[in-house]
């Protein structure tokens, strides 16, 4: 009965540690969203996150958050934290040494962090001192909040969530692929948060010719995501919204054209693979999550090589009357994906998430 006391308790700090990773969406990507609390005899002393890459952990922030009338109990509180306290150089000093430094006896972890220069040589370090180290407390709820930083980590590509809007009858256009008005606008405003909360934003040269969108965030707060372009044969129209501005865009090719200011060209070969390894490329560009909106040949593509992790599907009540055979219609997920669905205004939005995908 004690343990489950305990257990209790420690999921009530972690919950909080978790609360406040989220504080870190949008600005700390590829890194992991990490939270950290200090707790003397039940009482929170020092709180923090990792706010922005490069900057200081979620264990700095909250041993320096402590209050200086606080600062003596330190050593005998316990330190909680949502991932696995690193243990190497990068932009920071190891977090793991800190936690020695200040003399820290006990250690809560959610999970153990799956980048390679630290998968669990930050627990051993700890354990090998003479720290008393809890792991697996809360850690689903832990490894979901940063599914896009494992997806890196074990995929070595980004995290893929697909986009369409389709109408009722299952078109995403009308006759010869020609654009349709589809989502209401209170739709359209939470597709703008969805698109500051990634990295990347994805489309065909298909969508480019026939839509000309800006593919940037102007309805939410926040970054505007990377442009991500792919254009086999380098026909994409110099007068496109996606080569105006200064917004960082990345053109995948296999014509080599000269990168210019913001927009960069990237001529890979012609194979089969070239897309995966766009992938990657952009993973090492710092590109951890990628929104794709379109079009229907791009989301076929992801859909088929099972190149993806989840799918928002916006649902019009509107049903196209026109000649659905000359329209194009929208790709199907399996049902058993279906993990949610939430009206908002006259859509409907389904959220799907990948099952295991074999060959």
């Amino acid at each position: 009965m004690l343990i489950f006391a305990n257990m209790e308790i420690h999921s009530e700090f972690m919950r909080r540690c978790l609360q406040l990773a989220e504080l870190g969406r949008g600005f700390v990507s590829p890194n992991p969203m990490v939270g950290a609390v200090l707790v003397y005899e039940g009482r929170i002393i020092g709180e923090g996150y990792h706010q922005q890459i490069g900057g200081p952990h979620a264990e700095v922030n909250a041993i320096s958050s402590v209050a200086p009338a606080d600062l003596n109990l330190i050593s005998e509180a316990t330190l909680y934290v949502s991932l696995e306290p690193c243990n190497h150089h990068g932009k920071t000093p190891p977090c793991s040494d800190l936690i020695l430094q200040k003399g820290i006896r006990k250690v809560v972890i959610a999970t153990l962090d799956p980048f390679i220069k630290v998968n669990g040589t930050g627990y051993t370090k700890l354990k090998n001192a003479g720290i008393e180290v809890v792991v697996g407390v809360l850690e689903e709820e832990a490894k979901k909040k940063n599914e896009r930083f494992f997806c890196n980590q074990k995929e070595n590509r980004p995290y893929i969530v697909l986009k369409w809007a389709q109408t009722k009858n299952g078109l995403l256009s009308a006759e010869n692929g020609m654009p349709l008005k589809i989502s209401c606008d209170l739709t359209n405003r939470l597709v703008h948060k969805w698109r500051s909360e990634e990295d990347g934003i994805c489309v065909g040269l298909n969508t480019v010719r026939k839509d000309d969108p800006q593919l940037n965030n102007r309805l939410w707060s926040g970054k505007d995501p990377i442009r991500i372009i792919f254009d086999p044969e380098g026909r994409l129209p110099d007068t496109s919204k996606v080569l105006q501005g200064i917004q960082k865009t990345i053109v995948f090719t296999h014509v080599k054209q000269e990168t210019r200011g913001h927009l960069e060209f990237v001529c890979l070969e012609r194979n089969e693979l070239w897309m995966k390894q766009a992938l990657k490329i952009l993973l090492e560009k710092g590109v951890g999550s990628m929104l794709v909106e379109g079009g229907a040949i791009t989301h076929k593509h992801f859909i088929e090589t099972g190149m993806w992790d989840e799918a928002r599907i916006i649902v019009s009540d509107f049903a196209y009357p026109g000649d659905a055979q000359a329209c194009t219609s929208a790709p199907i997920l399996k049902l058993e994906m279906l993990s949610n669905s939430v009206r908002l205004g006259t859509d409907v939005i389904n959220y799907y998430h990948k099952k295991e995908f074999s060959k």
